[in-house]
């Protein structure tokens, strides 16, 4: 889709639909909405006073021309109340308003810069937050479906601002929210993706096609290459599948500089069946989603490449299938991660933590830090924290406080939970090191007490994302199916990190 800014009046527009808003408890429209009443006679004016338009939060009324402006339609779209307006709900009502366009045939469509005027917001923020919404809000996955004679496409956008002094800026907003929401799609298209046709192998290749894109190194280590590593631990969950593991590192240099990177890691389960320790059948299904976590991170590498981010980046990911077999672990059996350390696998369920320990390894092996790992882990968060939020764990306050501030201005809400290091002590095994699993109280703190391991002293945060990859319906810029959820965190952060790293330079250099 085409999303352009240009100067202009929203009621001289010929797009197929118009966008304009109502802030509830506002009886006589004004600025864009105002110039449209009035060319229809007060008829948008007359719907207030009759109660069809209130102006409340996701109310969408569409309302025909009849020739009486360029444009056939227009669409109201309610922003509730003023005083609760934010960037937030300037995606989602881009994003409920375009699918409404769509729903009425609209190929191209016109809107305004929401929440620029009387909410007060940052027009360039808002350019942006449009943009976002648009892509996200528009996406569908229809990949494997053959093409319905009547499916229907918003094609073009247009941001129409009457002050052409805004105009560049805002295009630039624009242009970073299309690359913040394509990114999140890429790794919507990533989880989606059956699993028989995303394995291990896919999930490398498409690795490479983006880091291709963005002009970004990228290397994948085979089995044989991961055994001379000594990434048992890794290994044990992929000797149950025929399909290949893979271990994808992509490599971004904005500070060329700078022998440092800070690394990403995401857990690239293709498949997740549970293993021997099989899961119920019911919902399995959804297992094919068991690696948005490296999804997350391949696609954030993508965007901070494309958005010319000033710091080195590498993103990991530990790709392979978890399935039963005669050559499948078992419980009780014992694998050996890259440090030496050995864990008794208690229960091949609980995958994820072993993939992410040699990653995590590696990285430090590499001297990377900070370390953000990503993963679908726990089902214990989702009981936590549902799927609202987020929840994370972090060694340091200084990178939570940057993660929780990505969440809010993304809209993609991160909640912080406690390391508890007593919790380890379930974690001792009679046979090995440790085990793979402890308590079942507790379980995602658990789960990262396990990481922790083998983060040791280097700064960490973990995101355990298995309450927020997917959505069961659409609901603004969240369409049913997967989310993309942390991308847009993750590429926040990242910049938060390097905007610090620069100004501590600036201030040792004025020094």
């Amino acid at each position: 889709m085409e999303i352009r800014i240009q100067p202009g009046d929203i009621a001289q527009s010929d797009a197929k639909a118009v966008i304009v808003n109502l802030f509830q408890g506002v009886t006589q429209p004004g600025g864009a909405t105002g110039a449209l009443d009035s060319a229809m006679g007060g008829a948008i004016t007359q719907l207030i006073a009759e109660g069809e338009i209130k102006g409340k939060d996701g109310e969408l009324t569409l309302v025909h021309s009849l020739g009486k402006l360029p444009s056939p339609r227009i669409i109201i779209a309610g922003l509730g109340k003023q005083d609760d307006f934010t960037l937030g709900k300037v995606r989602d009502v881009t994003a409920n308003a375009l699918r409404l366009a769509r729903r009425s045939g609209a190929e191209s469509v016109a809107t305004v810069l929401h929440g620029a005027g009387q909410a007060g917001l940052d027009p360039v923020a808002c350019a942006q937050a449009i943009a976002e919404g648009a892509i996200m809000g528009l996406y569908r996955f229809n990949r494997h479906k053959q093409p319905s004679e009547d499916e229907r496409q918003v094609k073009e956008l247009t941001v129409i601002e009457r002050d052409e002094s805004l105009i560049p800026a805002l295009q630039k907003g624009i242009d970073r929210g299309r690359i913040l929401a394509e990114a999140a799609n890429h790794a919507r298209d990533m989880a989606n993706e059956p699993a028989n046709c995303f394995t291990p192998t896919d999930m490398a290749a498409r690795a490479q096609m983006l880091a291709q894109d963005a002009g970004i190194a990228c290397e994948v280590l085979d089995r044989p290459e991961m055994e001379s590593l000594g990434m048992g631990s890794l290994l044990s969950v992929a000797n149950g599948s025929i399909q290949p593991p893979k271990f994808i590192i992509m490599r971004y240099r904005g500070n060329p500089g700078s022998s440092e990177s800070l690394a990403l890691i995401g857990k690239g389960i293709t498949f997740d069946s549970g293993g021997i320790s099989i899961k119920p059948a019911q919902g399995m299904e959804e297992m094919k989603a068991d690696m948005s976590g490296g999804a997350s991170v391949i696609a954030a590498i993508w965007a901070l490449a494309k958005l010319g981010a000033p710091i080195n980046v590498t993103s990991l990911v530990p790709a392979t299938e978890n399935m039963p077999s005669g050559s499948a672990t078992k419980p009780g059996d014992i694998a050996t991660a890259m440090n030496g350390k050995t864990v008794e696998i208690i229960n091949t369920d609980a995958e994820g933590r072993l993939v992410l320990a040699d990653a995590i390894l590696y990285a430090r092996q590499q001297g990377y830090q900070p370390i953000i790992d990503v993963a679908t882990l726990t089902g214990a968060m989702s009981i936590a924290l549902g799927p609202a939020a987020t929840g994370f764990m972090a060694t340091e306050d200084a990178l939570a406080e940057k993660i929780t501030r990505a969440g809010q201005t993304t809209g993609e809400m991160m909640w912080r939970l406690p390391l508890i290091s007593e919790y380890r002590e379930g974690l001792k095994s009679e046979v090995a090191d440790i085990k793979n699993v402890g308590s079942r109280y507790g379980g995602a703190i658990n789960a990262a007490e396990f990481i922790r391991f083998f983060v040791e002293d280097t700064p960490w945060v973990h995101i355990d994302m298995a309450g927020t990859d997917g959505s069961e319906k659409d609901s603004g810029v969240w369409v049913k199916g997967a989310t993309g959820i942390p991308v847009r965190t993750l590429v926040g952060t990242v910049l938060a990190i390097a905007e610090e790293a620069a100004t501590g330079e600036h201030a040792v250099a004025a020094s």
